[in-house]
């Protein structure tokens, strides 16, 4: 991670991603090359897997989007809490955009979310452990507002670990990715494109996915399943909480 990221990374998430939620699905989705509706649906099955799925968080819910795919696969009333208020003001136009009531949005931190123990029949959170201080800590809170029994799931990118894939992957985060952002959503995802290769490169050099899946099982999670998909440039985890944890 950046030492910015490292020092204050609330702030940094929050000044990242203000000016980015007008078109922040559809770019996305043009700059992972069509892959991040995959990786989305991959996650929501993960999430429908729970025994119930009665009530829902959606952790850096964004725009609302991983939100709105919850709720229209599974009909659970959903809660999407997310740092950024901008973020959260394109979200409620999109739920009233679909005329959606079944959505609750809330500000707040994965580091202290706002909820009792126990609350939540599945918890689902994308591209968040990157942007806060402490991993293993967010991983033990979000798995604190789950159920016994309930189902705990994310989606993050990943490196490419094949030489060839990994090549290519870096001359794409590095060089491709900065100018695409640029010429589709201007100098605001000029500087997301620029800083996300390094970023997660850096992420993974701290936290192996051997150590990710530990700190799951540390927060109380059992059965932590793993999916690497596309090539390895996304990763989907999920895991059941356990009795007493």
């Amino acid at each position: 991670m950046t030492s910015d990221v490292g020092e204050a990374p609330n702030r940094f998430a929050s000044e990242l991603f203000d000016g980015l939620p007008r078109r922040y699905d559809k770019l996305a989705n043009i700059l992972s090359l069509g892959q991040d509706r995959h990786w989305r649906g991959e996650l929501v099955r993960r999430v429908s897997s729970a025994p119930q799925t009665d009530l829902v968080l959606d952790v850096a819910t964004g725009p609302g989007g991983v939100a709105l795919a919850i709720r229209s696969f599974t009909g659970a009333h959903v809660i999407g809490l997310d740092l950024t208020g901008p973020m959260l003001d394109r979200a409620q136009k999109n739920l009233h955009a679909r005329d959606e009531h079944g959505i609750h949005l809330v500000q707040g931190r994965a580091e202290q979310l706002p909820f009792a123990d126990e609350t939540f029949d599945a918890v689902s959170f994308t591209y968040l452990l990157r942007y806060v201080a402490d991993p293993e800590a967010t991983l033990a809170e979000l798995a604190r507002v789950v159920r016994p029994g309930g189902v705990l799931a994310s989606l993050e990118f990943h490196v490419p670990q094949t030489p060839w894939w990994h090549f290519w992957w870096w001359i794409y985060t590095r060089i491709v990715l900065p100018i695409a952002g640029w010429f589709t959503g201007g100098r605001e995802w000029y500087k997301v494109g620029r800083f996300l290769g390094p970023n997660i490169s850096n992420f993974y050099r701290r936290y192996s996915l051997e150590w990710i899946k530990d700190a799951w099982s540390r927060a109380g999670i059992d059965s932590v399943g793993v999916r690497l998909m596309s090539l390895g440039g996304g990763l989907v985890m999920w895991g059941t909480k356990r009795s007493g944890a």
